[in-house]
């Protein structure tokens, strides 16, 4: 961050290079016109804004191992994220950020770290799971669960299969439903591959991102797993609008998500009402 100013002024920034992942998510490659790195840690957000338009808030997608530029992956849902959709390489945008707390990285090192990723999920988690390939030697296992309703929802999906094939993580995947006669995948919803896990819940951390809707089922199938409430997080980036704390569209009781979050232990939210 260059001074207090930034928060509220974005900085200018160049798409370098898209790529399109699903029919409705692409993936945008920046780079800050000041030649400053994003400065972001895993699980944080940026407020990117198309001028004219507006802005939005959307997970940065990238590791910050990765220098001179920085990945966002948007879903094309609004006038922002259309409008985000139709512009392409040498296009410029606002970055305002990066805004929220991360992925608490000092309490994952040394631990295994099981990821339940559902959907748009993995756009966050991917800076997370990034980070750890490229700081291997500081984390134990890692076990990376992605879900998704169909085939052609599958994200990023060259890394898919270098995750399938990689000694470094244990990889599982699911969709909810296949008619593909080629599929040797799993079909279910994402917690009907936690039978088919062994791990020590003591030296577990669970990070898990996806639709709301998972969530109560992926922290049950966690705890069945004897995994304690502290050490089960979650990310409510999905509530994000301003980013610093002004519009309350974020507020859950007493909580505002993106000065507070967006990632919470499970502990901090079993008991404030709506959070899940």
């Amino acid at each position: 961050m260059r001074g207090k100013e930034s928060i509220y002024l974005p900085r200018l920034a160049e798409i370098v290079r898209t790529e399109r992942l699903t029919e409705r998510e692409r993936l945008f490659e920046l780079k800050l016109r000041d030649g400053d790195e994003l400065g972001h840690q895993p699980g944080q957000f940026a407020q990117i804004s198309i001028f004219g338009i507006g802005e939005a808030p959307l997970s940065i997608s990238s590791s910050p191992t990765k220098r001179g530029s920085f990945e966002i992956g948007v879903r094309a849902v609004g006038n922002v994220t259309n409008a985000l959709h139709r512009l392409d390489k040498g296009a410029t945008v606002g970055v305002r950020g990066p805004f929220g707390n991360g992925f608490p990285l000092d309490r994952l090192r040394g631990q295994d770290i099981l990821i339940v990723a559902g959907g748009i999920g993995l756009v966050p988690l991917r800076s997370l799971i990034n980070y750890i390939e490229d700081n291997r030697q500081d984390f134990g296992r890692l076990l990376l669960l992605f879900g998704c309703r169909t085939l052609h929802e599958q994200l990023f999906i060259h890394e898919l299969d270098r995750w399938r094939a990689s000694e470094e993580l244990e990889y599982y995947e699911s969709v909810d439903r296949c008619e593909d006669p080629s599929w040797q995948g799993h079909v279910g919803v994402i917690t009907s591959l936690f039978p088919l896990l062994k791990i020590d819940p003591q030296r577990t951390m669970a990070v898990i991102v996806g639709p709301p809707v998972m969530y109560r089922f992926a922290i049950a199938e966690c705890k069945n797993k004897g995994i304690p409430d502290n050490q089960i997080l979650l990310s409510l980036e999905r509530r994000m609008k301003c980013g610093v704390g002004k519009c309350g569209h974020c507020q859950i009781n007493n909580v505002y998500v993106c000065q507070e979050g967006p990632v919470f232990t499970y502990s901090e939210l079993k008991n404030l009402q709506e959070a899940i």
